[in-house]
């Protein structure tokens, strides 16, 4: 794969417009706020701006309201093969919106005007794009429970655990769960009631500050699609977990069994609350132990953070296996389940990578020192610095509508040779997260 690299100009004029620009209730800050308060926020925001280059643009949000500005996008957008990403998308979520039972007809309309007219904005369809994948898989997750038994396959029961024999010669879960103690409790909770359902928020965060311009949206689409196709593996192949086999054994299972929170009630009986043993009893998703989104999301993290910050990688690989025992110790997983939801995280990563993905510049620190951003794997072969990229303009007319960016004013977007570069209509939906059009509010 070659590599492509885009650059963004700035011509003089275009920076004098923007370093003008203001947005409404942001210039100042209200005056019941503390002074002390409002010095410290002016002083940040002074920090942020001395560190942006005059072409630090592309690192800009859009604030644009305006729903012309995405029709105009719309009409300029060289769609691609990848286009087709939203048609798959919306055949996803009509189903899920089909057998859902609740919420009813008008809370389900109401909801998705509201998600129309966040895709017509662009200062909220530069966020809401990349995060549809994700959004899609929550909307399928939450309908499991409503599609009728009739149409669903038959659950398998015995394959999870004689893979587990004959791949590793035990049943790893079972060994690891026979030697309960609090402090063990205590310890696999911590990866696995805790830490797991707020790592994704941290890791967004962490992409959007240190990650270059674009990482945000590929970090958002390779954990939504992620979660979406295990979902879909999941009422395809349904296969009970080991707490299944440690009360009921090796009998046929029908979907009328409810979830069980199996180790985690000893969390729920430590502290005297009632949180996983009826979370997971109510589990839209009884039997989705294969493959593991457990793995899955502690794998991509650990990936997408080592891409980011590759001296800490092995913190996150001890985290995947701190977590991977933990739902072991559980009795929540397979270590085949677990094996499983890794390698579909790697898939969605190094597909990521090898495509759409921005390189982190050591020299670089936050995503507002980024002059340039070059995608896909780094080869002595390929397009050079001078490769013009429309999309990374902040002003540009054919900027695509899948970026989040609605501006007017075009670089031309022309290679060396004075064609357009043959990498713009390919990979034209998967580019940064913001091209925005206010340098002055560049967070």
């Amino acid at each position: 794969m070659p590599t492509k690299t885009y650059l963004a100009f700035l011509d003089h004029s275009a920076t004098e417009m923007l370093s003008r620009a203001k947005v409404p209730g942001l210039s100042a800050l209200p005056s019941f706020i503390p002074h002390r308060v409002r010095r410290k926020w002016r002083a940040t925001r002074s920090r942020i701006r001395s560190r942006q280059s005059p072409t630090s643009s592309i690192a800009s949000l859009e604030t644009s309201f305006s729903p012309a500005d995405t029709l105009r996008s719309l009409r300029t957008h060289p769609w691609s093969i990848y286009d087709g990403q939203y048609l798959i998308l919306a055949i996803v979520a009509i189903f899920s919106l089909c057998v859902s039972e609740e919420p009813g007809p008008f809370a389900k309309t109401f909801t998705a005007a509201l998600l129309m007219l966040g895709l017509v904005l662009p200062i909220t369809r530069q966020f809401l794009l990349p995060f549809l994948p994700a959004l899609t898989w929550l909307l399928l997750f939450s309908s499991c429970k409503y599609i009728s038994p009739e149409y669903r396959p038959a659950i398998w029961v015995r394959v999870l655990p004689t893979l587990e024999n004959i791949i590793y010669g035990a049943n790893l879960s079972n060994i690891l769960s026979a030697h309960k103690h609090v402090t063990l409790d205590i310890l696999a909770w911590i990866p696995y009631g805790i830490v797991h359902y707020v790592s994704p928020i941290v890791v967004s965060a962490c992409m959007f500050i240190w990650g270059p311009p674009g990482t945000l949206p590929q970090w958002a689409r390779a954990f939504g699609y992620m979660n979406m196709t295990a979902v879909i593996i999941q009422i395809i192949f349904p296969c009970s977990p080991p707490w299944y086999e440690n009360t009921y054994g090796l009998a046929p299972a029908n979907y009328s069994i409810t979830g069980d929170a199996a180790g985690l009630k000893a969390i729920d009986k430590l502290f005297g609350v009632d949180l996983y043993t009826s979370g997971f009893h109510a589990s839209p998703m009884v039997f989705g132990a294969f493959p593991s989104l457990h793995s899955g999301w502690a794998t991509l993290e650990t990936l997408f953070m080592g891409h980011l910050f590759p001296k800490l990688f092995p913190f996150y690989v001890f985290y995947t296996m701190w977590l991977w025992w933990s739902t072991m110790y559980f009795s929540h997983h397979y270590a085949v389940d677990l094996v499983a939801g890794s390698l579909l995280a790697g898939v969605a990563f190094f597909w990521s990578r090898a495509q759409f993905l921005p390189r982190p510049q050591a020299d670089k620190e936050f995503r507002w020192d980024y002059d340039y951003v070059e995608v896909g794997e780094a080869q002595d072969a390929g397009y050079s610095m001078l490769d013009i990229y429309d999309e990374f303009h902040p002003l540009s007319d054919s900027d695509d509508w899948a970026s989040g960016s609605s501006s007017s004013y075009s670089t031309g977007g022309r290679s060396p040779s004075g064609s357009r570069s043959p990498v713009d209509d390919t990979n034209s939906m998967w580019d940064g997260d913001t091209v925005g059009s206010d340098n002055e509010q560049s967070r």
